[in-house]
């Protein structure tokens, strides 16, 4: 959910990269000033601020196989700074001519990551490896360089890795990149696919990106997972601005699916954090929570956060919109809903500022009870993972199941933004 006011606006950077590029504009999140507790008329949910700062939240109401009404996901309109854009994807170019044909030097991929635009698809990466093991390098008419590699490694268990390597540097060397790629594959049926990318450009800003998609068997369900995950990272050069974001998505055969996200930027006096989370168990609980926070450095801050529970038609949200002044006065709102099931619903709330409420409503309860991509949509876009063809395995071997896509965690070569 996005907090939004008229009366705030968020500041824009742009940092030039390569020759006319421009990094994403860096937005602030705004100070919450809503109350997302009280419905409106038609389905619509209405903050209780004046008219001018009102937002609405549309609500499309669907009804499940069992006929329990269930509530997809609001969206704040229009989309402003601390949303979390969980749909929209980051358009990359295919790179498939970056390995082929060989002595041609590699597209030039000194371009940062996107914010806000979740982990892309395999087609978006355009990994392509080759068959064969390479290892070149050239200098273009501009005097800059770029060098190519690929090749193998074999390991115990069946381990086969697969892997690609270029990049290149300006005439001068202030402008750099690279980019990695590679799948791995071992007799236990594990295969990964993955990319990273970095660069820096002649003023300074530096990026970071990593990409990885898993397949494996559980170890003590025996049932297949797949997870996706992307990290992202991007710094100024000339400016104390900076974001980082890791995004993850797990998934099981049998409709388990979790999905997050943890964010955190600096732009100058300003910072601001955002963490939200979904766990669906696959026979119908479902959990959802958004946590987001901002401050600046003269000590002002604020924040907004939600929870929701549910399972079979019960349960309850609740949630919290506070801000913080230097001298340390704090307002507040908390609001909560208990969900029984019957169309009955237990509505409270309470204020800093002396507001409250405690009623009960007739009213239907509406939850995402299924989530909207799951192990059937992950399947049909993991087509190049699962296509990962490992060593042949020798008569009498068996695997070794150790290996847990869920242990292996990357980590960016610099969290320490500036600040």
């Amino acid at each position: 959910m996005a907090a939004s006011s008229s009366r705030f606006a968020a500041p824009s950077l742009q940092l030039r990269v390569g020759r006319a590029r421009l990094w994403p504009t860096l937005p602030l999140p705004l100070p919450p000033s809503c109350d997302r507790t009280r419905r409106g008329a038609a389905g619509r949910l209405r903050c209780c601020c004046p008219p001018e700062t009102a937002e609405e939240w549309r609500i499309e109401r669907k009804k499940n196989a069992g006929g329990v009404a269930r509530r997809t996901r609001a969206e704040a309109l229009p989309s402003l700074p601390f949303s979390s854009s969980r749909s929209k994807r980051l358009s990359k170019h295919d790179f498939s001519s970056c390995c082929s044909p060989k002595n041609s030097p590699p597209e030039s991929r000194d371009t940062p990551p996107q914010r806000d635009t979740g982990i892309a698809s395999e087609k978006e990466w355009g990994i392509n490896l080759l068959d064969e093991k390479v290892s070149e390098s050239g200098q273009n008419e501009d005097g800059s360089t770029w060098y190519r590699e690929s090749g193998e490694e074999l390991g115990e268990n069946g381990f086969r890795c697969r892997w690609a390597k270029m990049g290149g540097k300006s005439h001068d060397g202030k402008s750099v990149w690279k980019e990695t790629w590679w799948e791995k594959s071992d007799w236990s049926g594990y295969k990964e696919l993955g990319a990273e990318k970095s660069g820096e450009n002649d003023e300074g800003d530096s990026w970071w990106e990593t990409w990885k998609e898993v397949l494996y068997q559980d170890e003590w369900s025996s049932i297949a997972r797949i997870e996706r995950s992307a990290q992202k990272q991007a710094k100024s050069g000339t400016e104390n601005a900076g974001w980082y974001e890791k995004w993850w998505e797990k998934y099981d055969a049998k409709g388990w699916t979790e999905k997050g996200a943890h964010k955190y930027g600096r732009l100058n006096e300003q910072s601001w954090w955002e963490k939200w989370g979904e766990h669906f168990d696959g026979r119908g609980f479902v959990l959802k929570w958004t946590d987001k926070w901002a401050e600046t450095q003269t000590g002002t801050k604020w924040g907004d956060k939600w929870e929701e529970k549910f399972f079979a038609g019960l349960g309850a949200r609740q949630g919290e919109t506070w801000h913080a002044s230097p001298a340390g006065e704090r307002w507040s709102r908390t609001w909560g809903e208990e969900h029984f099931g019957n169309g009955k619903v237990h509505k409270y709330g309470r204020s800093t500022t002396g507001e409250s409420w405690d009623i009960v409503v007739d009213e239907e309860t509406y939850y995402e009870a299924m989530p909207h991509y799951g192990w059937a949509d992950v399947v049909g876009d993991s087509t190049q993972l699962l296509s990962i063809q490992p060593q042949q395995k020798p008569p009498g071997a068996f695997p070794n199941n150790k290996l847990d896509a869920s242990a292996e965690e990357d980590s960016p070569p610099d969290e320490n933004l500036p600040g």
